[in-house]
């Protein structure tokens, strides 16, 4: 059996990566796991939780698959994406795919459009829809700054460790997303090691990169990757 560990991002929930997973579910029988990161999920518990515990978790879930699977592929988003190239490092997993990876973080050119977005969309009467207001209506204030250190922790123990990645990696981007950079696919393309490695750029997706206009795409090149 083949399985397949997914993992959200910093601040997020399962919901991040669902559609993807549930893409998979349908199209295979592989046994496809999305985790739930301590003090994450649709309520954010972030105080005194460290990034070992983050990393413990992520560990907990690919052991759980090799234990069962002949083969465990692991997907990350932005810096589930971190925590899922720290597995390919240390486990023996089949393949990697990397959507949205925070390697870098905060695109400042971006961000100031989507927030002018986000004025605009409020005085249509519109902001319900807007997708960087849905994203951090609720994280702000139940984000302690201790939480942001334990990211930025997570990041500087991952980026030396990208040279050490050497399975099959995608990696995939939105162009216009806000919170990750595109050159952050693309250093994540430069720095791990993997012979077999490709991107992916979608120029419509912003940083919720399963939940595009364009993700149909994007999933079918996941399968069609992870099947090779």
């Amino acid at each position: 059996m083949q399985g397949c560990l997914l993992i959200h991002g910093f601040t997020g929930s399962p919901y991040e990566v669902e559609p993807l997973a549930e893409f998979l579910r349908k199209k295979t029988d592989w046994n496809v796991k999305s985790i739930t990161l301590p003090g994450h999920g649709d309520e954010l518990n972030l105080r005194g939780v460290t990034s070992d515990k983050w990393i413990e978790a992520a560990e907990e879930g690919v052991e759980e698959l090799l234990q069962s699977c002949d083969k465990v592929y692991v997907i990350g988003f932005s810096m589930g994406g971190l925590l899922a190239s720290y597995l390919a490092y240390q486990y023996p997993v089949e393949k990697l795919v990397l959507l949205s990876a925070a390697a870098y973080y905060v695109n400042p050119k971006q961000l100031l459009k989507d927030t002018k977005e986000m004025i605009r969309d409020g005085m249509r009467g519109q902001l319900v829809d807007n997708e960087l207001f849905i994203r951090y209506k609720n994280k702000i204030g139940a984000t302690p700054i201790s939480a942001t250190l334990q990211f930025r922790r997570v990041v500087r123990k991952v980026r030396p460790l990208l040279k050490e990645v050497e399975v099959p990696t995608l990696i995939a981007q939105g162009l216009v997303d806000g919170i990750v950079p595109p050159k952050s696919a693309k250093y994540l393309y430069e720095q791990i090691s993997a012979t077999q490695k490709e991107v992916f750029y979608s120029p419509v997706a912003k940083h919720l990169i399963c939940h595009s206009e364009d993700c149909d795409e994007l999933f079918e090149r996941v399968f069609i990757f992870l099947n090779q």
